[in-house]
């Protein structure tokens, strides 16, 4: 077995572990919108904590996976390669200093709420826009990056890939950040 297949699987077991993380980020992420108290909403950010470790590795292994076969296959000035880089880069930052500044404000707001139902504040949190575009768009940029991985296009399809997205990510983020009525 030559050492192509074997870096291309453990590049694609990358993509599988980041995607099977963003789902289970996602999924708590929804839960906790319809939490009602304090215990329902800690159990739902207390897991998606815990699916929080595999975004590094799988980024990593991505990243030196990918430098791996582009240094075998491809060249550092193909263009969906250098796009793809991008949108990976933009997964990175995004994730921990958009979202995590978020997710800091919310933990801190049910930490205020104490035990009970989940006061104004720690619900308005959970379905904080910026948050949800996080959740939303970084997979649609993975996705975008997917299809540069299959597609192999030029710059501009490939810059379309990942744009498209990121706005199909971020306008599904829309609906989940309507506040529910003042009752």
């Amino acid at each position: 077995m030559d050492a192509y297949r074997i870096v291309l699987y453990l590049h694609l077991l990358s993509v599988f572990a980041m995607v099977g993380a963003i789902t289970v980020v996602g999924i708590c992420y929804l839960r906790l919108r319809t939490a009602e108290s304090l215990v329902d909403a800690v159990t739902w950010t207390d897991l998606a904590d815990r699916a929080g470790w595999v975004f590094p590795i799988s980024i990593v292994g991505l990243l030196a996976t990918g430098a791996y076969l582009t240094s075998d296959m491809w060249t550092w000035s193909t263009p969906w390669i250098d796009v793809s880089i991008a949108g990976v880069a933009l997964v990175t930052v995004q994730g921990p200093l958009v979202a995590g500044a978020r997710v800091k404000a919310l933990r801190h707001a049910l930490d205020e709420n104490g035990a009970g139902p989940l006061d104004a504040r720690a619900r308005r949190l959970t379905r904080d826009r910026a948050l949800w575009t996080v959740i939303l768009a970084n997979p649609g940029i993975v996705l975008g990056i997917t299809w540069n991985m299959s597609v192999k296009p030029g710059a501009a399809g490939a810059i379309a890939a990942v744009v498209v997205g990121y706005a199909l990510g971020a306008a599904a983020a829309l609906p989940l950040t309507k506040q529910p009525p003042a009752g």
